[in-house]
């Protein structure tokens, strides 16, 4: 049975469609990456997957059951979502950040009990972050943050995690960190999707591709026979010149002129 089931989804905001007819299957321990250009409905289509907007047409089905007939504390068990790097207004401890990922498990009136705070250390421990446990969330770095968000997920419980562009605004280091302890969750088990802008992440990390544009599929498949110059032209209405012939990493120069003789003339005259 497919984690995910996608049939004829459509959805509009208004008159305006943003995602047409998609049909899709995830399965279980999948890393899924969306590409696709600003307004081609990554996100969209993520809110919908966690239950936060409703079809306009079509359907999704988690683990066989029609996604909006699972109660929210239910879902909440099953699937997680972790937003782009953020910045509380107060500075819980990164532990207390992370332990309200045991809130649909927790009473409101019980509060958290020492098997929730069990887990939450648990947590902490495999990102790597159980050092950080009573620093102030708003005082430690932005790669930081994020492995904190990641904990939170691993500690509601859910082995599904949904991410939003989970390397917006962080250096190349942590970046790559971020990565490598994506890539070895994948490895015990656990289910991502996420959106990118950045294809080489997706060919480090994703089992599958899936291109979309304008609220299509364009291309879906294994990273090396999805992320083409040619399908990467075609994604995002470039040039396949442009994506060939780089200088490194794949990487184009865009420079019509060596600066070399620049460089030599800046530090010889110092």
């Amino acid at each position: 049975m497919p984690l995910f089931e996608l049939d004829s989804l459509s959805f509009r905001y208004g008159r305006s469609a943003v995602l047409s007819g998609l049909n899709l299957r995830i399965d279980e321990g999948q890393v899924v990456a969306l590409l696709g250009p600003n307004g081609s409905g990554k996100t969209t289509l993520l809110k919908l997957l966690l239950g936060l907007l409703t079809p306009t047409e079509g359907s999704v089905r988690l683990r066989g059951e029609e996604l909006h007939r699972i109660p929210r504390s239910e879902l909440a068990r099953q699937l997680a979502y972790v937003p782009q790097t953020h910045r509380e207004a107060f500075g819980y401890q990164v532990f207390d950040v992370v332990l309200m990922g045991r809130t649909p498990h927790s009473s409101f009136f019980a509060g958290y009990s020492a098997h929730d705070r069990e887990i939450t250390t648990g947590a902490l421990e495999k990102m790597g972050i159980g050092h950080l446990a009573r620093r102030p969330y708003t005082e430690i770095s932005g790669g930081e943050r994020q492995l904190t968000l990641i904990a939170r997920a691993l500690a509601q419980g859910a082995d599904v995690l949904v991410m939003d562009e989970p390397t917006n605004s962080l250096d190349y280091g942590n970046q790559l960190r971020l990565l490598e302890r994506v890539g070895w969750l994948a490895d015990e088990g656990y289910t991502f999707l996420f959106t990118s802008h950045h294809p080489e992440h997706a060919m480090a990390i994703a089992d599958r591709v899936v291109m979309l544009q304008r609220g299509a599929i364009l291309h879906d498949g294994a990273p090396l026979q999805t992320v083409t110059p040619e399908n990467l032209a075609s994604l995002y209405d470039l040039s396949p010149v442009l994506l060939t012939g780089g200088t490194g990493g794949g990487i184009p120069s865009l420079r019509r002129k060596a600066t070399d003789s620049v460089t030599s003339t800046s530090v010889s005259n110092r």
